[in-house]
Order: C-alpha cells, then sequence, then structure tokens
C-alpha cells in the first residue's frame, strides 16, 4: 500500500472513531450519582405522613376540648380537609419529578405515563393556609414539564434539560412543602397544649383517695401521650431537614449541570443523596 494510502486509510478510521464517539453520546448514559440523589429524594417520606396528621387534628384533640371550643374546632377541620389534597399534590408531583429525573439519569427505558394521573387537576391559592399563587403557577409549569417528558420517553441529554427548565419550579415547591410543614408542626404544638393542658389543669384537684385508680391512669395517659408528641416533633425536624437537603441538592446539581462527569461534583452529589438516606432511615426507625 503506497504512503498516500496509508494515510488516507488512517484518516478514514480516525474519522470513523470521532463520528462513533459522536454518535454514542445519544446512547444510555448512567449518571449513577444523579440517579441516586433522585432516588433518595423521591423516598424522603415523612411529608405525606405529617400532612394526614394535620388533616386529622381535630379527631385526636376533640375528647379533650370543652364544649366552648368544639364548634370553631370543627370549622377548622373542615379547612383542614378542605386543603388536604392540594397540600399531597404538591408531594405527588415533586416525587413524579424526582422519580422521573431517576430514570433518566439511568440506562434503562421508561414508562411513567400512568403516574401523569396521580397529579390531579391542580392548585388553588390558599391565604390561611400559605399557598400563594406562585406555588399554584410553579405546580402547573411543573406538571406540564413532566407530561412533556414522560410522554416523549426520551432520555440522557433530558437530564440537563430537565433539570435546568424545572429549578425555579422545583425551589418553589420546594419551600412551600417546607412553609407547610411549618404549619403542620404549629398546628401540633397547638393540640399538644390542649391535649396535655387539661391534665395539667385537672390533676392538681383530684387528690381524694377515692379518685386514686382515676389519677393513675390518667397519670399513665399524660406520660403516654407526652412521649407520642415527643416523636412527632422529632418527626417534624427531620422532615424539615429532608425538605431543605433536597432543595439544596437540586439546586447544586442546576448549578454543576455540565461537570456531572467530575469527581468532586459525583463525590457532592453522593453526599446529599447518603444523607437523605441517613434521613429516611431515622424518618422509618421513629
Amino acid at each position: 500500500m503506497t504512503p498516500f494510502r496509508l494515510s488516507l486509510a488512517a484518516c478514514l478510521l480516525a474519522l470513523n472513531v470521532v463520528l462513533g464517539g459522536c454518535a454514542s453520546t445519544g446512547g444510555p448514559v448512567s449518571l449513577v450519582e444523579v440517579r441516586e440523589f433522585a432516588e433518595a429524594s423521591a423516598k424522603l417520606g415523612g411529608y405525606g405522613e405529617l400532612s394526614r396528621r394535620y388533616r386529622d387534628t381535630y379527631e385526636r384533640e376533640q375528647p379533650y376540648l370543652p364544649a366552648s371550643a368544639d364548634k370553631l374546632a370543627r370549622e377548622n377541620d373542615a379547612k383542614r380537609r378542605a386543603v388536604y389534597e392540594d397540600f399531597v399534590s404538591v408531594q405527588k408531583a415533586l416525587v413524579l419529578y424526582m422519580q422521573t429525573l431517576s430514570l433518566l439519569a439511568g440506562d434503562t427505558r421508561y414508562d411513567l405515563t400512568e403516574r401523569i394521573d396521580d397529579l390531579g387537576n391542580g392548585l388553588k391559592a390558599n391565604a390561611e393556609s400559605g399557598l400563594q399563587q406562585r406555588h399554584v403557577a410553579a405546580y402547573t409549569g411543573l406538571t406540564r414539564l413532566l407530561t412533556r417528558v414522560i410522554a416523549s420517553g426520551y432520555q440522557n441529554r433530558s437530564v440537563e434539560t430537565m433539570v435546568r427548565d424545572s429549578d425555579a419550579d422545583v425551589q418553589i415547591l420546594l419551600e412551600a412543602m417546607i412553609s407547610l410543614t411549618r404549619l403542620y408542626y404549629k398546628t401540633n404544638e397547638n393540640e399538644k397544649k390542649t391535649v396535655l393542658g387539661i391534665f395539667d389543669v385537672e390533676l392538681p384537684f383530684t387528690k381524694g383517695n377515692n379518685e386514686r385508680m382515676l389519677v393513675t391512669l390518667a397519670k399513665v395517659h399524660y406520660l403516654n401521650k407526652a412521649s407520642e408528641y415527643k416523636l412527632i416533633d422529632r418527626r417534624y425536624d427531620l422532615a424539615l431537614q429532608g425538605l431543605t437537603k433536597v432543595a439544596l441538592g437540586h439546586q447544586k446539581l442546576r448549578e454543576n449541570l455540565h461537570k456531572l462527569t467530575q469527581e468532586d461534583v459525583k463525590r457532592m452529589l453522593g453526599n446529599y443523596g447518603r444523607d437523605l438516606r441517613m434521613i429516611r432511615e431515622g424518618l422509618a426507625g421513629e
């Protein structure tokens, strides 16, 4: 073979390698740390349980309420139940987003079309609950993005597109979840004062020997309720820690979209995923 032909063959081989490399970028690419962070975020837990606890406040406090407070308590119960579905819809949207992101960062195809139905018909702004119009707009924006991404079934390159396009809405909805969790905590504090307060008021006046058994049972009940509220307080703390971690982790993911294969970025995302798994274990073990 002449030197010219050898040189031409070498150039063609090099061109094939380059073109083959370019073509492969559209193939499966596994972003392990992104996938694990998104998966840990989707499985965090806590918020849904605390939302249900908020909804069911009246059922727990009603036996301890004075008759004069029952009417207002029932009105508050109706308000809580009216907004409950909206509160959990925020969580459903973010969980589906994180599940979709996890699958996009993997190397397998996916089908989440059935999950779109879980998102419901949208949110309503509610001044008393703290859900504002910008939260409604963020929810609408994220659900539209999810519908587009899931329906298209495209993968890999869409990790960057999805994170970049969704980060503002994700941050606003996580802010809403954090605010709502604080509302749950405040409501729980009021419930705790109602439930435990009746013992603080009544027990000092029950000193007769004929009430000894009643007093003993009341004290045991008081200690059980106090322990229950202590555990619940811990769950609020863990839930808030977890939601804050998800928000920070997604922000860092957005800031480093073009460096996802660098070791320091992979390590950082891995740390967020590890922290979220530890918080989840804490919530499961409480």
